[in-house]
Protein backbone atom coordinates (compact mmCIF):
# COMPACT_ATOMS: atom_id res chain seq x y z
CA UNK A 1 0.00 0.00 0.00
CA UNK A 2 2.67 2.55 0.54
CA UNK A 3 4.42 1.78 -2.78
CA UNK A 4 0.86 2.13 -4.10
CA UNK A 5 0.72 5.88 -2.34
CA UNK A 6 4.22 7.06 -4.02
CA UNK A 7 2.95 5.38 -7.24
CA UNK A 8 -0.07 7.82 -7.03
CA UNK A 9 2.04 10.88 -6.14
CA UNK A 10 4.61 10.33 -9.04
CA UNK A 11 2.01 9.45 -11.76
CA UNK A 12 0.28 12.89 -10.74
CA UNK A 13 2.70 14.88 -10.67
CA UNK A 14 3.77 12.88 -14.46
CA UNK A 15 0.14 13.61 -15.74
CA UNK A 16 0.35 17.32 -14.22
CA UNK A 17 3.38 18.02 -16.72
CA UNK A 18 2.13 16.48 -19.62
CA UNK A 19 -0.90 19.33 -19.83
CA UNK A 20 1.58 21.30 -21.89
CA UNK A 21 4.70 21.57 -23.10
CA UNK A 22 5.16 25.27 -21.07
CA UNK A 23 4.31 23.17 -17.49
CA UNK A 24 7.25 20.90 -18.23
CA UNK A 25 9.52 24.13 -19.49
CA UNK A 26 8.10 25.39 -15.96
CA UNK A 27 8.89 22.79 -13.61
CA UNK A 28 12.67 22.32 -15.33
CA UNK A 29 13.38 25.36 -14.79
CA UNK A 30 11.95 25.16 -10.86
CA UNK A 31 14.34 22.09 -10.91
CA UNK A 32 17.20 23.98 -11.97
CA UNK A 33 16.82 26.84 -9.64
CA UNK A 34 16.81 24.43 -7.05
CA UNK A 35 19.45 22.71 -8.53
CA UNK A 36 21.45 25.56 -7.86
CA UNK A 37 20.54 26.07 -4.25
CA UNK A 38 21.35 22.63 -3.31
CA UNK A 39 24.72 22.76 -5.55
CA UNK A 40 25.91 25.55 -3.17
CA UNK A 41 24.94 23.90 0.19
CA UNK A 42 26.27 20.60 -0.88
CA UNK A 43 29.47 22.79 -1.98
CA UNK A 44 29.32 24.40 1.09
CA UNK A 45 28.75 21.47 3.72
CA UNK A 46 31.60 19.56 1.94
CA UNK A 47 33.64 22.01 2.43
CA UNK A 48 32.89 22.61 6.05
CA UNK A 49 34.73 18.94 6.54
CA UNK A 50 38.14 21.26 7.00
CA UNK A 51 36.91 23.54 9.13
CA UNK A 52 36.82 23.72 12.93
CA UNK A 53 34.62 21.19 14.72
CA UNK A 54 32.75 24.45 16.63
CA UNK A 55 32.18 26.12 13.22
CA UNK A 56 30.88 23.27 11.40
CA UNK A 57 28.48 22.37 14.05
CA UNK A 58 27.21 25.99 14.24
CA UNK A 59 26.28 25.88 10.46
CA UNK A 60 24.78 22.46 10.56
CA UNK A 61 22.57 22.83 13.79
CA UNK A 62 21.42 26.10 12.52
CA UNK A 63 20.85 25.32 8.86
CA UNK A 64 18.87 21.91 9.93
CA UNK A 65 17.04 24.19 13.08
CA UNK A 66 16.50 27.02 9.78
CA UNK A 67 14.76 23.75 7.57
CA UNK A 68 12.55 22.77 10.06
CA UNK A 69 11.10 25.48 10.79
CA UNK A 70 10.53 26.18 7.08
CA UNK A 71 8.70 23.20 6.78
CA UNK A 72 6.58 24.63 9.78
CA UNK A 73 5.74 27.82 8.96
CA UNK A 74 5.63 27.47 4.79
CA UNK A 75 2.65 25.27 4.63
CA UNK A 76 0.18 27.60 7.12
CA UNK A 77 0.51 30.50 4.69
CA UNK A 78 -0.02 27.66 1.32
CA UNK A 79 -1.53 25.07 3.41
CA UNK A 80 -3.19 24.45 -0.59
CA UNK A 81 0.36 24.50 -2.64
CA UNK A 82 0.42 20.12 -2.89
CA UNK A 83 -2.58 18.43 -2.22
CA UNK A 84 -2.30 15.35 -4.30
CA UNK A 85 -2.60 13.29 -1.45
CA UNK A 86 -4.64 15.59 0.39
CA UNK A 87 -5.40 12.85 3.76
CA UNK A 88 -9.36 13.90 3.52
CA UNK A 89 -9.39 12.14 -0.15
CA UNK A 90 -8.77 8.70 1.71
CA UNK A 91 -11.98 9.14 3.82
CA UNK A 92 -13.79 6.45 2.34
CA UNK A 93 -10.59 4.10 1.76
CA UNK A 94 -10.12 1.54 4.06
CA UNK A 95 -6.44 2.10 3.96
CA UNK A 96 -4.30 0.83 7.12
CA UNK A 97 -3.39 3.87 9.61
CA UNK A 98 0.47 2.74 9.59
CA UNK A 99 0.40 2.08 5.74
CA UNK A 100 -1.32 5.56 5.22
CA UNK A 101 1.26 7.28 7.81
CA UNK A 102 3.95 5.94 6.11
CA UNK A 103 2.89 6.50 2.68
CA UNK A 104 1.95 10.23 2.95
CA UNK A 105 5.24 11.03 4.97
CA UNK A 106 7.31 9.13 1.90
CA UNK A 107 5.15 11.26 -0.42
CA UNK A 108 5.90 14.44 1.32
CA UNK A 109 9.51 14.07 -0.06
CA UNK A 110 8.33 13.72 -3.84
CA UNK A 111 8.98 17.10 -5.30
CA UNK A 112 11.31 19.95 -5.28
CA UNK A 113 11.81 20.79 -2.35
CA UNK A 114 11.71 17.38 -0.56
CA UNK A 115 14.52 15.92 -2.78
CA UNK A 116 16.51 19.38 -2.53
CA UNK A 117 15.97 18.90 1.53
CA UNK A 118 16.92 15.28 1.17
CA UNK A 119 20.31 16.29 -0.64
CA UNK A 120 21.42 19.10 1.52
CA UNK A 121 20.58 17.23 4.62
CA UNK A 122 22.54 13.86 3.32
CA UNK A 123 25.27 16.81 2.48
CA UNK A 124 25.85 16.35 6.28
CA UNK A 125 27.40 12.80 6.45
CA UNK A 126 30.27 14.10 4.29
CA UNK A 127 30.72 17.41 6.77
CA UNK A 128 31.29 15.04 9.38
CA UNK A 129 33.14 12.09 7.39
CA UNK A 130 36.31 12.89 9.91
CA UNK A 131 35.85 9.40 11.22
CA UNK A 132 32.90 6.69 10.86
CA UNK A 133 31.01 7.18 14.12
CA UNK A 134 30.84 11.03 13.59
CA UNK A 135 29.85 9.74 9.36
CA UNK A 136 27.70 7.36 10.93
CA UNK A 137 25.88 9.86 13.27
CA UNK A 138 25.68 12.65 10.83
CA UNK A 139 23.59 9.65 8.99
CA UNK A 140 21.25 8.96 11.50
CA UNK A 141 20.63 12.54 12.35
CA UNK A 142 20.08 13.61 8.78
CA UNK A 143 17.49 10.35 8.77
CA UNK A 144 15.49 11.77 12.06
CA UNK A 145 16.10 15.14 10.82
CA UNK A 146 14.15 14.70 7.55
CA UNK A 147 11.53 12.62 8.93
CA UNK A 148 11.10 15.86 11.71
CA UNK A 149 10.48 17.99 8.73
CA UNK A 150 8.00 15.98 7.25
CA UNK A 151 6.15 15.30 10.10
CA UNK A 152 5.78 18.44 11.19
CA UNK A 153 4.79 20.22 7.91
CA UNK A 154 1.99 17.27 8.67
CA UNK A 155 0.94 17.90 11.33
CA UNK A 156 0.80 21.82 11.13
CA UNK A 157 -1.64 21.31 7.86
CA UNK A 158 -3.55 18.55 9.63
CA UNK A 159 -4.00 20.66 12.63
CA UNK A 160 -4.93 23.44 10.85
CA UNK A 161 -7.28 22.02 7.87
CA UNK A 162 -10.58 23.07 9.87
CA UNK A 163 -9.35 26.60 9.49
CA UNK A 164 -7.58 26.49 6.04
CA UNK A 165 -11.41 25.40 5.21
CA UNK A 166 -12.68 28.76 5.88
CA UNK A 167 -12.24 31.10 3.21
CA UNK A 168 -11.32 34.16 5.93
CA UNK A 169 -8.64 32.09 6.99
CA UNK A 170 -7.23 31.84 3.65
CA UNK A 171 -7.48 35.57 2.87
CA UNK A 172 -6.32 36.80 5.91
CA UNK A 173 -3.24 34.24 6.05
CA UNK A 174 -1.97 34.73 2.84
CA UNK A 175 -2.10 38.89 2.85
CA UNK A 176 0.15 37.81 6.54
CA UNK A 177 2.27 36.05 5.42
CA UNK A 178 3.19 38.22 2.39
CA UNK A 179 4.38 41.60 4.72
CA UNK A 180 7.03 39.26 5.96
CA UNK A 181 8.29 38.21 2.45
CA UNK A 182 8.49 41.74 0.64
CA UNK A 183 10.11 43.13 3.96
CA UNK A 184 12.12 40.08 3.65
CA UNK A 185 15.71 42.54 2.83
CA UNK A 186 15.31 44.59 5.49
CA UNK A 187 14.25 41.72 8.27
CA UNK A 188 17.69 39.79 7.77
CA UNK A 189 19.64 42.94 7.53
CA UNK A 190 18.66 43.85 10.90
CA UNK A 191 19.28 40.59 11.89
CA UNK A 192 22.70 40.30 10.45
CA UNK A 193 23.85 43.65 11.74
CA UNK A 194 22.56 42.65 15.53
CA UNK A 195 24.71 39.31 15.09
CA UNK A 196 27.89 41.26 13.78
CA UNK A 197 27.45 43.00 17.05
CA UNK A 198 27.69 40.22 18.71
CA UNK A 199 30.81 38.05 17.54
CA UNK A 200 29.20 34.65 20.03
CA UNK A 201 25.46 34.74 19.35
CA UNK A 202 25.69 32.21 16.33
CA UNK A 203 27.54 30.29 18.44
CA UNK A 204 25.42 30.49 21.98
CA UNK A 205 22.69 30.07 19.53
CA UNK A 206 23.60 26.92 17.87
CA UNK A 207 24.56 25.34 21.39
CA UNK A 208 21.04 25.96 22.22
CA UNK A 209 19.55 24.86 19.83
CA UNK A 210 21.54 21.68 19.51
CA UNK A 211 20.06 20.35 22.93
CA UNK A 212 16.38 21.46 21.71
CA UNK A 213 13.81 19.48 19.15
CA UNK A 214 14.93 21.83 16.15
CA UNK A 215 18.60 21.05 16.52
CA UNK A 216 19.45 17.89 18.21
CA UNK A 217 19.28 15.49 15.30
CA UNK A 218 21.68 17.60 13.20
CA UNK A 219 24.29 17.81 15.94
CA UNK A 220 24.58 14.85 16.32
CA UNK A 221 27.85 14.00 13.94
CA UNK A 222 29.25 16.95 15.46
CA UNK A 223 29.18 15.67 19.14
CA UNK A 224 30.36 12.28 17.74
CA UNK A 225 33.29 14.18 15.82
CA UNK A 226 34.26 15.91 19.25
CA UNK A 227 34.53 12.89 20.64
CA UNK A 228 31.44 13.75 23.33
CA UNK A 229 29.54 10.34 23.67
CA UNK A 230 27.34 11.16 26.56
CA UNK A 231 25.85 14.40 24.25
CA UNK A 232 25.27 12.33 21.15
CA UNK A 233 23.63 9.92 23.16
CA UNK A 234 20.97 12.25 24.89
CA UNK A 235 20.70 14.41 21.83
CA UNK A 236 19.69 11.33 19.67
CA UNK A 237 17.05 10.37 22.58
CA UNK A 238 15.80 13.75 22.01
CA UNK A 239 16.05 13.61 18.40
CA UNK A 240 13.98 10.36 18.29
CA UNK A 241 11.41 11.79 20.83
CA UNK A 242 10.80 14.68 18.88
CA UNK A 243 10.22 12.30 15.71
CA UNK A 244 8.30 9.64 17.49
CA UNK A 245 5.81 12.64 19.29
CA UNK A 246 5.88 14.54 15.63
CA UNK A 247 4.50 11.01 14.39
CA UNK A 248 1.64 10.23 17.76
CA UNK A 249 0.42 13.42 16.91
CA UNK A 250 -0.06 13.39 13.37
CA UNK A 251 -1.78 9.86 13.76
CA UNK A 252 -4.19 11.61 16.70
CA UNK A 253 -5.13 14.65 14.19
CA UNK A 254 -5.07 12.27 11.00
CA UNK A 255 -7.71 9.69 12.45
CA UNK A 256 -9.74 12.93 13.36
CA UNK A 257 -9.26 14.53 9.88
CA UNK A 258 -10.15 11.15 8.32
CA UNK A 259 -13.45 10.60 10.78
CA UNK A 260 -14.42 14.52 10.64
CA UNK A 261 -13.14 16.51 7.12
CA UNK A 262 -12.67 19.61 7.25
CA UNK A 263 -16.06 21.50 5.55
CA UNK A 264 -16.47 24.82 4.29
CA UNK A 265 -20.03 25.53 4.35
CA UNK A 266 -21.60 28.01 3.23
CA UNK A 267 -23.27 30.45 6.28
CA UNK A 268 -26.22 32.52 5.58
CA UNK A 269 -24.83 36.13 4.75
CA UNK A 270 -27.23 39.32 5.69
CA UNK A 271 -26.82 40.87 1.74
CA UNK A 272 -28.50 44.14 0.93
CA UNK A 273 -27.46 47.09 -1.53
CA UNK A 274 -25.64 46.73 -4.74
CA UNK A 275 -22.47 47.82 -3.37
CA UNK A 276 -20.11 49.08 -5.33
CA UNK A 277 -22.52 48.79 -8.76
CA UNK A 278 -24.44 51.89 -7.36
CA UNK A 279 -21.58 53.80 -7.76
CA UNK A 280 -21.10 53.22 -11.18
CA UNK A 281 -23.49 53.84 -14.10
CA UNK A 282 -25.28 51.47 -15.54
CA UNK A 283 -23.30 50.85 -18.89
CA UNK A 284 -21.68 47.60 -19.63
CA UNK A 285 -18.20 49.48 -19.02
CA UNK A 286 -19.07 50.42 -15.03
CA UNK A 287 -20.79 46.95 -14.52
CA UNK A 288 -17.31 45.66 -15.10
CA UNK A 289 -15.49 48.73 -13.42
CA UNK A 290 -17.88 47.61 -10.54
CA UNK A 291 -16.89 44.09 -10.71
CA UNK A 292 -12.87 44.31 -10.87
CA UNK A 293 -13.18 46.56 -8.18
CA UNK A 294 -14.77 44.08 -5.97
CA UNK A 295 -12.27 42.08 -6.36
CA UNK A 296 -9.60 44.44 -5.61
CA UNK A 297 -11.08 45.34 -2.51
CA UNK A 298 -12.13 41.23 -1.67
CA UNK A 299 -9.59 39.03 -3.56
CA UNK A 300 -6.45 38.16 -1.95
CA UNK A 301 -5.08 37.27 -4.88
CA UNK A 302 -5.59 41.01 -5.91
CA UNK A 303 -4.84 42.19 -2.46
CA UNK A 304 -1.53 41.17 -2.64
CA UNK A 305 -0.51 43.70 -5.08
CA UNK A 306 -2.22 46.27 -2.73
CA UNK A 307 -0.20 45.39 0.25
CA UNK A 308 3.30 45.53 -1.63
CA UNK A 309 2.93 49.28 -2.19
CA UNK A 310 2.54 50.69 1.01
CA UNK A 311 6.04 49.01 1.81
CA UNK A 312 7.89 50.34 -0.93
CA UNK A 313 8.90 52.85 1.52
CA UNK A 314 10.00 51.05 3.61
CA UNK A 315 12.52 48.92 1.06
CA UNK A 316 13.80 52.09 -0.43
CA UNK A 317 14.75 54.07 3.09
CA UNK A 318 16.30 50.79 4.09
CA UNK A 319 18.27 50.34 0.60
CA UNK A 320 19.58 53.57 0.80
CA UNK A 321 20.53 53.08 4.69
CA UNK A 322 22.78 50.32 3.30
CA UNK A 323 24.33 52.26 0.20
CA UNK A 324 24.29 56.03 2.17
CA UNK A 325 22.31 57.48 -1.11
CA UNK A 326 18.57 57.87 -0.70
CA UNK A 327 18.31 59.14 -4.37
CA UNK A 328 15.96 55.93 -5.17
CA UNK A 329 13.18 57.69 -3.01
CA UNK A 330 12.48 60.09 -5.26
CA UNK A 331 11.45 57.41 -7.69
CA UNK A 332 8.65 55.52 -5.49
CA UNK A 333 5.97 57.06 -7.63
CA UNK A 334 6.85 55.36 -11.21
CA UNK A 335 7.90 52.53 -9.18
CA UNK A 336 4.34 52.38 -8.26
CA UNK A 337 2.74 53.04 -11.36
CA UNK A 338 4.67 50.58 -13.27
CA UNK A 339 3.61 47.78 -10.59
CA UNK A 340 0.04 48.76 -10.13
CA UNK A 341 -0.27 48.96 -13.69
CA UNK A 342 1.32 46.04 -15.02
CA UNK A 343 -0.86 44.35 -12.49
CA UNK A 344 -3.83 43.95 -14.76
CA UNK A 345 -2.14 41.99 -17.42
CA UNK A 346 -2.95 38.84 -15.31
CA UNK A 347 -6.80 40.03 -14.76
CA UNK A 348 -8.59 37.92 -17.04
CA UNK A 349 -6.65 35.18 -16.08
CA UNK A 350 -7.90 36.11 -12.57
CA UNK A 351 -11.07 35.85 -13.63
CA UNK A 352 -10.65 31.95 -14.81
CA UNK A 353 -14.05 30.45 -15.85
CA UNK A 354 -16.03 32.84 -14.46
CA UNK A 355 -15.10 35.06 -17.61
CA UNK A 356 -17.60 33.05 -19.37
CA UNK A 357 -20.07 35.45 -18.07
CA UNK A 358 -18.55 38.55 -20.36
CA UNK A 359 -18.07 35.92 -23.36
CA UNK A 360 -22.39 34.84 -23.08
CA UNK A 361 -23.35 38.14 -22.35
CA UNK A 362 -21.94 39.39 -25.80
CA UNK A 363 -19.95 42.23 -24.16
CA UNK A 364 -17.49 44.39 -26.32
CA UNK A 365 -13.97 43.64 -25.79
CA UNK A 366 -13.46 47.41 -25.84
CA UNK A 367 -16.10 47.74 -22.81
CA UNK A 368 -14.15 45.06 -20.97
CA UNK A 369 -10.72 46.94 -21.23
CA UNK A 370 -11.58 49.82 -20.22
CA UNK A 371 -13.65 48.62 -17.23
CA UNK A 372 -10.63 46.74 -15.83
CA UNK A 373 -8.87 49.77 -16.24
CA UNK A 374 -11.08 52.12 -14.62
CA UNK A 375 -11.47 49.53 -11.61
CA UNK A 376 -7.52 49.70 -11.43
CA UNK A 377 -7.44 53.36 -12.34
CA UNK A 378 -9.74 54.08 -9.49
CA UNK A 379 -6.43 53.71 -6.29
CA UNK A 380 -3.57 53.46 -8.78
CA UNK A 381 -3.70 56.80 -10.29
CA UNK A 382 -4.30 58.73 -6.32
CA UNK A 383 -1.31 56.34 -4.98
CA UNK A 384 0.83 56.82 -8.17
CA UNK A 385 0.64 60.70 -7.52
CA UNK A 386 0.61 60.78 -4.18
CA UNK A 387 4.23 58.96 -4.08
CA UNK A 388 5.17 61.26 -6.55
CA UNK A 389 4.80 64.18 -4.18
CA UNK A 390 5.85 62.65 -1.13
CA UNK A 391 9.68 62.34 -1.06
CA UNK A 392 10.02 66.13 -2.16
CA UNK A 393 7.83 67.05 1.11
CA UNK A 394 10.87 65.61 3.39
CA UNK A 395 13.48 66.59 0.68
CA UNK A 396 11.97 70.18 0.03
CA UNK A 397 13.75 70.01 -3.20
CA UNK A 398 11.13 70.60 -5.84
CA UNK A 399 12.84 70.75 -9.31
CA UNK A 400 12.50 67.36 -9.80
CA UNK A 401 8.87 66.99 -9.00
CA UNK A 402 7.20 67.63 -13.08
CA UNK A 403 9.70 65.17 -14.47
CA UNK A 404 9.09 62.88 -12.16
CA UNK A 405 5.14 63.07 -11.65
CA UNK A 406 5.12 62.94 -15.75
CA UNK A 407 6.89 59.88 -15.83
CA UNK A 408 4.81 58.58 -13.29
CA UNK A 409 1.48 59.21 -15.01
CA UNK A 410 3.16 58.28 -18.32
CA UNK A 411 4.21 54.89 -16.72
CA UNK A 412 0.96 54.46 -15.74
CA UNK A 413 -1.25 55.01 -18.29
CA UNK A 414 0.92 53.22 -21.15
CA UNK A 415 1.44 50.34 -18.96
CA UNK A 416 -2.71 49.94 -18.53
CA UNK A 417 -2.78 50.15 -22.36
CA UNK A 418 -0.23 47.67 -22.94
CA UNK A 419 -1.82 45.60 -20.15
CA UNK A 420 -5.08 45.84 -21.99
CA UNK A 421 -3.57 44.47 -25.03
CA UNK A 422 -1.47 41.55 -23.03
CA UNK A 423 -4.31 40.03 -21.22
CA UNK A 424 -6.47 40.18 -24.38
CA UNK A 425 -3.94 37.64 -26.15
CA UNK A 426 -1.85 35.81 -23.14
CA UNK A 427 -3.18 33.69 -20.52
CA UNK A 428 -0.93 32.88 -16.96
CA UNK A 429 -0.56 30.64 -14.96
CA UNK A 430 -2.68 32.03 -11.51
CA UNK A 431 -4.00 30.54 -8.21
CA UNK A 432 -7.40 29.34 -8.97
CA UNK A 433 -10.08 31.20 -7.37
CA UNK A 434 -10.71 30.57 -3.47
CA UNK A 435 -6.93 29.49 -3.58
CA UNK A 436 -4.17 30.50 -1.57
CA UNK A 437 -2.51 33.29 -3.10
CA UNK A 438 0.95 31.31 -3.34
CA UNK A 439 -0.64 28.26 -5.40
CA UNK A 440 -0.16 27.86 -9.03
CA UNK A 441 -0.70 24.79 -11.16
CA UNK A 442 2.44 23.29 -11.20
CA UNK A 443 4.80 23.49 -14.39
CA UNK A 444 3.67 26.52 -15.91
CA UNK A 445 6.19 29.01 -14.74
CA UNK A 446 8.05 29.00 -18.46
CA UNK A 447 4.64 30.68 -20.22
CA UNK A 448 4.26 33.19 -17.07
CA UNK A 449 7.96 33.98 -16.99
CA UNK A 450 7.86 35.02 -20.93
CA UNK A 451 4.82 36.64 -21.05
CA UNK A 452 5.52 38.77 -17.78
CA UNK A 453 9.04 39.62 -18.17
CA UNK A 454 8.43 40.35 -22.02
CA UNK A 455 5.93 42.30 -21.29
CA UNK A 456 7.51 44.65 -19.13
CA UNK A 457 10.48 44.81 -21.26
CA UNK A 458 7.60 46.09 -24.14
CA UNK A 459 6.15 48.60 -21.07
CA UNK A 460 10.28 49.89 -20.27
CA UNK A 461 10.37 50.36 -24.50
CA UNK A 462 6.89 52.48 -24.25
CA UNK A 463 8.25 54.85 -21.77
CA UNK A 464 11.73 55.40 -22.78
CA UNK A 465 10.86 59.14 -24.05
CA UNK A 466 9.66 59.94 -20.32
CA UNK A 467 12.74 58.17 -19.21
CA UNK A 468 15.02 59.59 -21.18
CA UNK A 469 13.43 63.38 -20.23
CA UNK A 470 13.96 62.70 -16.63
CA UNK A 471 17.87 61.45 -17.45
CA UNK A 472 18.83 64.65 -19.32
CA UNK A 473 17.48 66.87 -16.30
CA UNK A 474 19.30 65.23 -13.60
CA UNK A 475 22.45 65.50 -15.87
CA UNK A 476 21.51 69.20 -16.87
CA UNK A 477 19.75 70.53 -14.06
CA UNK A 478 17.58 72.58 -16.29
CA UNK A 479 13.88 72.21 -15.10
CA UNK A 480 12.60 73.05 -18.94
CA UNK A 481 13.16 68.82 -19.63
CA UNK A 482 10.95 68.40 -16.29
CA UNK A 483 8.19 70.86 -17.51
CA UNK A 484 8.47 69.16 -20.50
CA UNK A 485 7.64 65.59 -19.35
CA UNK A 486 4.86 66.82 -17.61
CA UNK A 487 3.15 67.27 -20.27
CA UNK A 488 4.70 64.66 -22.76
CA UNK A 489 3.72 61.73 -19.84
CA UNK A 490 0.45 62.35 -19.55
CA UNK A 491 -0.27 62.75 -23.31
CA UNK A 492 1.58 60.07 -24.39
CA UNK A 493 0.32 57.93 -21.80
CA UNK A 494 -3.54 58.42 -22.36
CA UNK A 495 -2.59 57.87 -26.24
CA UNK A 496 -0.78 54.64 -25.99
CA UNK A 497 -4.03 53.74 -23.13
CA UNK A 498 -6.52 54.48 -26.01
CA UNK A 499 -4.60 52.53 -28.74
CA UNK A 500 -3.93 49.78 -26.05
CA UNK A 501 -7.82 49.42 -25.16
CA UNK A 502 -8.83 49.38 -28.81
CA UNK A 503 -6.12 46.83 -29.84
CA UNK A 504 -7.05 44.95 -26.62
CA UNK A 505 -10.95 44.73 -27.36
CA UNK A 506 -10.22 43.93 -31.11
CA UNK A 507 -8.06 41.05 -29.69
CA UNK A 508 -10.62 40.32 -27.14
CA UNK A 509 -13.86 40.40 -29.52
CA UNK A 510 -12.04 38.12 -32.26
CA UNK A 511 -10.92 35.47 -29.61
CA UNK A 512 -12.70 35.49 -26.49
CA UNK A 513 -13.67 31.52 -26.92
CA UNK A 514 -9.89 30.66 -27.36
CA UNK A 515 -9.59 32.59 -23.99
CA UNK A 516 -12.09 31.03 -22.29
CA UNK A 517 -10.69 27.33 -23.27
CA UNK A 518 -7.26 28.33 -22.28
CA UNK A 519 -8.90 29.12 -19.12
CA UNK A 520 -10.59 26.37 -18.41
CA UNK A 521 -7.48 24.26 -19.11
CA UNK A 522 -5.65 25.70 -16.57
CA UNK A 523 -7.86 24.57 -13.87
Amino acid sequence: MVAHLLRLKLTLLRNSVRRSPWQLVGLGLGALYALGIVGLGVAGLLFLRQADIALAQTVVVLGGAAALLGWAIIPVAASAADMTLDPSRFTTSAVPMPQLLAGLALGGLIGIPGVATSLVALATVGTWSRSVPAAAGALVGAVLGLLSCVLVSKVVTTATAGLAASRRFKDVSAIVFLIPLVLMGPIVGGIARGIAESGDFLTGLARALAWTPAGAAWSLGGELAAGDYAAASQKFAIALATTAGLALCWMALLRRALVTPPFEGSAKKRTGGLGLFALFPATPTGAVAARSLTYWLRDPRYAGALVVVPLLPVLLIFQGSQTGSYGLLVFIGPLTAFLLAWSISSDVSYDSTAFALHVSTGLRGVQDRLGRSIACLVFALPAAVAFSILPFLFSGDWALLPGVLGLSLGVLFSGMGLSSVVSARYTVAVPLPGDSPFKKPPGNVGQTMAVQFGGMAVLLLLVAPEAALVAVQLVTGSTVPGWINLVLGPVLGLGLFAAGVRLGGKWLDARAPELLAQLAVNR
